[in-house]
């Protein structure tokens, strides 16, 4: 790649100013900034600092003059960010023979997201399996409330087993192994969700013994074949012609702006806004009712999707946090975004994920009482609980877990308790969950009174709570559920000492909300036409998902990240027309 001293267009410093403007037309009134764009001229990392409310999380794009540009490159394609989809994407254009350049802002590649879903693969086949295409394509659409476009969620549904083709050698090459779900003979949730064989997981180790990761067998891979990440390189804004076709970005770098020209277009892989406190605030209000441990990317503040957003791109109109019900928290702690705005989202859970949360065994609020059923998605347990006081629920169980677990057959990642149990089988409980026992996250009682002072249940809301667990010991014996309509095999009695409890909130992986897309992963503006040059895709893209995560699709957000990514790079390279 050349160097040169190219000098940024008239285009290239244009703000964004019509994006406030574009983001209440389509309907993100709630999430739409107060200033205008033309209101501040800061840089993109003290945009994020100096954020003082909600309405603060656009900013908008630095003026950067040319002057201040250090270094200038050339590339055929650039991809920002060295995650899930800028592995693949990058391994991808090695394939093709592509110039490019992948730039990530940290020193490192970003951690694999292990779990993938892949539609009718040579491993469903082999099961014996088969997804209905269609059922699917639809299931995933009322998900998203008709707001997810279904010529993108076909794409994944289309190419996703082409993935697994062409992934599969390079990862068993290098000695991982993969492990197909197909364990899905059961309905659940008390209603008839479409459960599909689809959820694909490759583990092994290298020579060493160490732990293989797909990202790092990726990184191998381009390396092999004579590429490398771009280190340090924190984007700043996209460039644009005056037409506004994206052609490249700039980046902050230890030695200053540096501009990387793209004569393909520009890919961004840039993860959601995890850990941005102004974005979730204002786009996922809901993180801030019911989470309590963030498990995600303190990388993840969405620099890319503001980025896009700054060159015209448009956003999807509903956020769609992914939360999951495994943030254990003491007795009296509050759900809520702790951090001051500005700062990097922080929670009261300082801990993992705490795993057993995600099985349907009983779970009340601080009243005490029951208040949904628990044999659900994991984010529905958590929304019902926003409406509780502190956004919180107990979860209660006795000495006969391993026992419960095993029926219960959950699916997707909450089957790693089933797991665990099943391993420990001679291993007393108190001993498998010694760390949280001792850190007062779950506590044990010899008596169901000793539990509830234990949890803080006290006056009113103990009473409560001690004739909930006879009601619901009263369902397990008649097998049937009157309050909620849980299925009878998830059920569970509360009867034989000792007992335990633990306090809950939600844990927040990731958003999936982003840049709206077409079937090809290029970033649509205002009115739903394609920007030239600019594509999107993993969790910084959109047009899939609101207001939730899907997760008896199970591994549906990695799957399309790893589909879309390649179809990306292979629609820029003509491979795909």
């Amino acid at each position: 790649m050349g160097i040169s001293n190219h000098s940024l267009s008239r285009r290239g410093f244009i703000t964004g100013a019509a994006t406030a403007s574009a983001l209440a037309a389509f309907g993100l009134a709630g999430c739409s900034p107060k200033k205008t764009a033309t209101e501040k001229t800061e840089t993109a990392a003290s945009d994020q600092k100096s954020a003082s409310n909600a309405s603060d999380w656009l900013g908008s794009a630095p003026e950067i003059a040319s002057a201040d540009i250090k270094e200038t490159r050339e590339t055929d394609l650039l991809i920002i960010g060295a995650g899930n989809g800028g592995m693949a994407a990058a391994a991808t254009a090695a394939d093709l023979g592509i110039d490019f350049t992948l730039c990530e802002k940290a020193s490192k590649i970003q951690r694999s997201r292990h779990w993938f879903g892949a539609i009718n693969t040579k491993y469903t086949e082999a099961a014996g399996l088969r997804v209905d295409t269609g059922k699917l394509l639809n299931e995933f659409t009322r998900y998203a409330s008709g707001q997810a476009d279904q010529r993108v969620v076909k794409v994944w549904i289309d190419e996703s087993s082409d993935v697994v083709d062409w992934i599969d050698p390079i990862l068993t090459s290098a000695g991982m192994k993969c492990a197909f779900d197909g364990n899905i003979d059961h309905k659940t949730g008390g209603t008839d969700f479409y459960v599909a064989p689809m959820e694909h997981y490759y583990s092994g180790t290298d020579a060493n013994g160490e732990k293989l990761e797909r990202n790092t067998v990726l990184l191998k891979y381009i390396n092999d074949k004579g590429h490398d990440v771009t280190y340090d390189h924190a984007l700043v804004k996209l460039v644009q012609s005056e037409s506004g076709k994206v052609t490249g970005a700039i980046f902050q770098t230890g030695s200053g702006y540096v501009q990387i020209n793209s004569k393909k277009g520009v890919l961004l892989t840039t993860g959601g806004y995890v850990s941005n406190d102004a974005m979730l605030r204002a786009c996922n209000p809901m993180v801030d009712r019911c989470v309590t441990l963030q498990y995600g990317s303190p990388n993840n503040v969405g620099d890319g999707i503001r980025a896009a957003l700054w060159a015209g791109a448009q956003k999807d109109a509903v956020g769609a946090p992914m939360i999951f019900d495994r943030g254990a928290v003491l007795p009296g702690q509050d759900a809520g975004i702790a951090s001051e705005p500005g700062e990097p989202a922080t929670f009261v859970g300082t801990d993992k994920q705490f795993n057993l949360g995600s099985q349907p065994l009983m779970k009340v609020a601080r009243n005490g009482k029951r208040f949904c059923n628990e044999s659900t998605p994991y984010d529905f347990c958590c929304f019902a609980a926003a409406a509780n006081e502190g956004g919180v629920f107990a979860q209660i169980f006795d000495s006969n877990l391993k026992e419960d677990v095993k029926r219960f057959s959950t699916i997707g990642c909450s089957r790693q308790t089933q797991q665990l149990l099943a391993k420990e089988a001679d291993t007393p409980l108190d001993a498998i969950y010694a760390d949280q026992l001792d850190k007062g996250t779950m506590v044990k009682a010899d008596t169901l009174d000793e539990l509830a002072d234990k949890l803080g249940f006290a006056g009113e809301a103990k009473q409560a709570f001690l004739s909930e667990v006879e009601k619901y010991n009263g369902f397990y014996d008649k097998q049937e559920d009157a309050d909620f309509g849980k299925e009878a095999y998830r059920l569970s009695a509360i009867k034989t000492a000792p007992f335990y409890g633990t306090w809950f909130g939600g844990s927040i992986l990731t958003t999936v909300d982003g840049i709206r897309i077409n079937e090809h992963m290029q970033a649509l503006d205002a009115k739903g036409r394609v920007i030239e040059g600019l594509y999107a895709a993993g969790d910084c893209s959109g047009s899939m998902f609101a207001n939730n995560y899907p997760e008896y699709i199970v591994g549906c957000a990695c799957g399309r990240t790893l589909t879309f990514s390649r179809h990306a790079v292979r629609h820029m390279a003509g491979d795909i027309k």
